[in-house]
């Protein structure tokens, strides 16, 4: 704001300028910013930011993200990674593979269920409810291993 339209120069002149008589109007009496956030705004703090103060969890230097992503794909959302052509054309003797990594999940876990066909379904991670309901249907679980960074 321009200096001529700030109050300051409108109350020139005035003794107090608008903070009373006696105490002056000092500047940061409570200190800057969240100063004293553990000693006279401690109340302050709790009451209305409850958790802000303090450390939580592990700090973890120089992480990379790529080591952590693990997209996850769902047993009973499984058979839909596969086309129907595929479906239909499965031969006598051989498990369909799924291989879930080229439709880009990386994880497989266990909700819902399987139609009772074995099939061999290719992740780099299983939950184990996965596995057993995978190997109850007579399927195969396969570990593909993982690139290292």
């Amino acid at each position: 704001m321009v200096t001529r339209l700030k109050q300051t120069r409108k109350r020139r002149g005035d003794v107090s300028m608008g903070y009373g008589r006696v105490g002056k109007h000092r500047k940061h009496p409570g200190g800057r910013g969240n100063n004293g956030a553990f000693q006279h705004n401690r109340i302050l703090f709790a009451k209305y930011h409850p958790g802000y103060v303090g450390k939580k969890g592990i700090k973890v230097y120089h992480k990379q993200p790529a080591h952590y992503y693990k997209p996850i794909v769902n047993l009973d959302t499984i058979w839909s990674l596969v086309s129907e052509q595929k479906r239909k054309n499965i031969p006598k003797g051989k498990l369909p593979v799924i291989d879930v990594v080229k439709a880009g999940y990386f994880k497989v876990l266990g909700k819902g269920v399987l139609p009772k066909i074995p099939v061999c379904i290719r992740a780099r991670e299983f939950s184990n409810d996965a596995k057993r309901k995978i190997r109850a249907i007579g399927g195969v679980a396969e570990v593909l291993k993982t690139k290292k960074h």
